[in-house]
């Protein structure tokens, strides 16, 4: 199992414990998760913050 799916498995799981019910919670889920996915693919490598940062800062 590759360390992104570790992270997207970790964010469902705190989002699941942080919150129950409702489509707000359901936007939270949604958002750990998001969150594991990135640190997953950021641990392996796939994910080069700088440059996302470098890119976003000179489109202004």
């Amino acid at each position: 199992m590759s360390r992104s799916t570790i992270g997207l498995f970790a964010g469902l799981l705190l989002g699941i414990v942080a919150v129950f019910g409702g489509f707000l919670q359901f936007i939270a889920v949604v958002f750990f998760a998001a969150v594991g996915l990135l640190i997953g693919r950021y641990l392996e490598g796939r994910l080069d913050v700088q440059d996302l940062l470098s890119r976003r800062s000179s489109k202004g």
